[in-house]
């Protein structure tokens, strides 16, 4: 028999986090988070870097660190081991409970996006048909401009496996902002194997939302070859039961190119 060590948490009492790296930077060691303090102690090293576009604790689903809930001071170290340089110090006001602190600009603090615990649920006699999503706006049209733009993501399904007729465009929860969040919304997935968990892609798309809430028609950003400008498009695939998150980080017209970050969170 093994033992570990563990603690119970009250998470109406205690604060607990991850860590999203979505500063619009190239990959490559230079801008991996090598090493990050909290109170000005150790948090996380080298040995789990936080590498662009990722996020710490990583592993595995629904990991955390804790902390106590109130001002606390969040430090991010850049670059190899042997020349890290500080590139984050702020301050921030943590409550109890889940989050996300969404890091997308050296000079700001974090995003929080709330994790919204007890996660959704179905019930059903045979098999299911949903996955939930999150979708999360970090799009960046330049260099320190997060975008005035409010999106509205929205997804396509499968609706006939032998004929490949698909849905109409369905909206994923409300429009968001920048620094904005979706909850936990269903999609529909309609297997391709009738005997397994259950798994089917999922097509999604973007639409532009005016000030006065009408659609304003597709997200346009750079394409492959350059000079190009594209219409956003995506596919995912999603398992029955499961809960995704989708993080809409980059540049819309140049690189690190925006696109969507999958992390399953259940």
């Amino acid at each position: 028999m093994v033992e570990y060590k563990s603690d119970p948490i009250d998470e109406t009492k205690v604060a607990l986090f991850q860590i999203y790296y979505m500063v619009p930077l190239s990959s490559g060691v230079a801008n991996n988070i090598n090493k990050v303090e909290l109170n000005g102690k150790l948090l996380a090293n080298e040995t789990t870097p936080l590498n662009t576009f990722n996020f710490i604790p990583s592993g595995a689903v629904s990991k955390f660190f804790t902390a106590e809930p109130g001002k606390v001071n969040l430090k991010l170290y850049r670059g190899a081991v042997t020349s890290l340089s500080l590139a984050y110090n702020q301050d921030i006001d943590l409550p109890a409970g889940r989050y996300i602190l969404v890091v997308h600009d050296f000079n700001k603090p974090p995003v929080l996006v709330n994790y919204e615990i007890p996660f959704p649920t179905t019930v059903t006699e045979n098999t299911g048909t949903t996955a939930w999503i999150k979708f999360s706006n970090f799009l960046y049209e330049s260099e320190g401009i997060p975008t005035n733009l409010k999106l509205q993501y929205q997804f396509q399904y499968t609706v006939d496996n032998a004929t490949g007729q698909k849905s109409e465009w369905l909206n994923l929860g409300k429009p968001v902002s920048f620094g904005e969040s979706t909850g936990w919304e269903p999609v529909v997935v309609n297997k391709t194997v009738e005997n397994s968990a259950g798994t089917a892609r999922i097509d999604y798309r973007i639409r532009l939302i005016g000030p006065d809430g009408s659609d304003q028609g597709n997200l346009t950003l750079a394409g492959s070859t350059a000079g190009s400008v594209v219409e956003y498009s995506d596919w995912w695939n999603a398992q029955i039961g499961r809960i995704y998150h989708h993080c809409f980080a980059g540049y819309r017209f140049s690189t690190p190119t925006v696109s969507v970050k999958q992390f399953g969170v259940q």
